[in-house]
């Protein structure tokens, strides 16, 4: 089930956060630069995992902390040309794999609840509306809350039902 709501992503109550990334991001802006600030052990995790397993664009990269913490990494985005290039842009076949690949993950998982942002719009350059419909395509019929935080508002939970 979606809910969309406004507020800072970084204080849900949800069991889990997705977010996209690129592979080998270096998680330097927005929602990632918070989440390796937060877990610095992600990101390091990711980085790992990017230079020896198969991280490639479409697909997703889960991540759980000593703590409980879960996040999952969506790969929205091409990978930089090189170390000192930025991503690509994200695009809708990229979104469109990585959030089909979140859906079975909740559900393999069982993951209780899941918390989100307006994925691949702002360092992935995708207009909301060509997102939104990928989201509730892939996501709607998950039997969980999933929270789509559509506005940032810093340090204001989210009313999630």
């Amino acid at each position: 089930m979606l809910h969309y709501v406004s507020g800072d992503i970084l204080l849900t109550r949800a069991v889990a956060i997705a977010h996209g990334v690129a592979p080998n991001d270096h998680f330097d802006s927005g929602l990632a630069l918070s989440l390796r600030e937060r877990w610095p052990a992600m990101y390091k995790d990711f980085r790992h995992y990017c230079h020896t397993g198969d991280c490639k664009a479409g697909g997703i990269w889960a991540w759980a902390g000593a703590d409980g913490t879960r996040i999952v990494n969506l790969l929205t985005q091409e990978a930089p040309a090189s170390q000192n290039q930025r991503p690509g842009p994200a695009n809708e076949t990229y979104v469109g794999h990585a959030l089909s690949a979140l859906a079975q993950f909740l559900v393999d998982e069982e993951i209780p609840s899941l918390a989100m942002p307006r994925l691949a719009t702002g360092v992935g350059k995708l207009p909301w509306d060509v997102v939104k419909p990928l989201i509730e395509r892939h996501l709607g019929s998950v039997d969980i809350p999933i929270y789509v935080y559509e506005t940032y508002h810093a340090g204001q939970a989210g009313k999630e039902a």
